[in-house]
């Protein structure tokens, strides 16, 4: 019988290489993350390397945008055909949106409680025809029965986030997925939230096309994300901001026949954001090194640590701690005080939280101590 694998040394692997924590109690990761040394490293070497060399390492960056590449269809468990690097969540979903090959009458539906980056490019679509069929919510807790309500005949996506922003809740993407291929619909998800700290099939679970910008749970910097097209739809999904990098002859520029490349990457039109690019493949490297699987149980073990603890000073949780539904946020209240007067207050104390919703947000990573929510409880009080 094959052994599992030893748990990380989350102190010594992890925090160490986290050179935010000799300062600050970060546990605002569904935010924006701090960079690790290796990615700051790889950002650095770039930016050295442009300036003492010009572009003379270009071959060079272009292989780490395939090492990107490999290492992001690894993480969704993907082809790497059907992997685009792009630059934000916005971008992915724009290129979903804007191109669907959609007829007047059609509709999409999509929870009320998404990030307006989910939420704008889909109404964007009213004046082109399309329905945008809006469901109702409380928090971010999604019912899949109310989404299923919303679907007909003429659902042709079915847009959502994996993981909310505003509480955590943590939808079942296979039933979601089940749900819109019943109308013959898409599924998009919004993986921003989740990606990097928990395992993901994208193929066992049915998602049609994905998108996730780096700079949260995958601890890269902003500017640099991953899109993902089930490859079936590559030629259903109209490709929008083309360019030279969009072609099979990519850098052949006397070559003008538009000869689009047969994978995702026929999406990234343009010039990469090569130091965004070197740091977030640094960082996924190094995740995947520990185990997504092993994230994942130590986010989980540390947020419910972190909700035992808020139940002690009698903060209230909105969140839902569900097994199948908990994440990496936690969102709360402390009775009778302001939630933005207590960030403050917890930044002052080098805590670093957010807020959202009117509540307070905490969203701790696997290299989050005992010793951190102590602290937090600590500027709570």
């Amino acid at each position: 019988m094959t052994k599992p694998a030893p748990e990380p040394d989350w102190t010594f692997q992890m925090r160490d290489g986290m050179p935010s924590s000799s300062r600050w109690t970060y546990l605002d990761h569904a935010a924006v993350a701090p960079l690790p040394s290796i990615s700051a490293l790889a950002m650095r070497s770039w930016v050295d390397d442009l300036a003492e060399n010009g572009a003379t390492g270009w071959d060079a960056w272009r292989d780490r945008v395939e090492s990107l590449r490999g290492l992001a269809a690894g993480l969704l468990t993907a082809s790497v055909d059907e992997v685009a690097v792009i630059r934000n969540t916005t971008e992915g979903v724009c290129l979903v949106a804007e191109g669907y090959p959609w007829r007047r009458g059609d509709n999409v539906v999509v929870p009320g409680s998404e990030f307006p980056s989910n939420l704008f490019a889909w109404k964007h679509l009213e004046s082109r025809g399309v329905e945008v069929r809006v469901v109702p919510t409380s928090l971010d807790h999604v019912s899949l029965d109310d989404l299923g309500s919303a679907c007909d005949h003429n659902t042709r996506i079915v847009a959502l986030s994996w993981i909310g922003y505003r509480t955590g809740f943590r939808i079942d993407l296979a039933a979601a997925a089940d749900l819109a291929h019943q109308h013959g619909a898409w599924l998009f998800v919004d993986a921003i939230q989740g990606l990097g700290a928990f395992p993901l099939d994208v193929a066992a679970l049915g998602i049609d096309a994905l998108a996730a910008d780096g700079h949260k749970w995958m601890l890269g910097p902003e500017g640099a994300g991953l899109f993902y097209l089930r490859s079936e739809h590559l030629d259903t999904l109209r490709p929008i901001g083309l360019g030279w990098n969009s072609v099979r002859h990519a850098g052949d520029f006397d070559n003008t026949s538009l000869d689009l490349k047969p994978s995702a990457a026929r999406y990234e039109g343009g010039t990469y954001n090569m130091p965004g690019i070197a740091a977030l493949e640094a960082s996924l490297g190094w995740l995947t090194m520990f185990g997504i699987d092993a994230i994942q149980r130590r986010i989980l073990q540390t947020t419910d640590d972190l909700c035992r603890r808020l139940a002690s000073i009698g903060a209230t949780l909105a969140s839902d701690r569900r097994p199948e539904h908990a994440s990496g946020i936690v969102s709360f209240d402390i009775p009778g005080r302001d939630a933005r007067t207590i960030r403050r207050a917890c930044r002052d104390k080098n805590v670093v939280i957010n807020c959202r919703d009117g509540r307070l947000r905490a969203s701790p990573h696997a290299y989050t101590q005992l010793a951190d929510l102590d602290r937090l409880i600590d500027a709570l009080a």
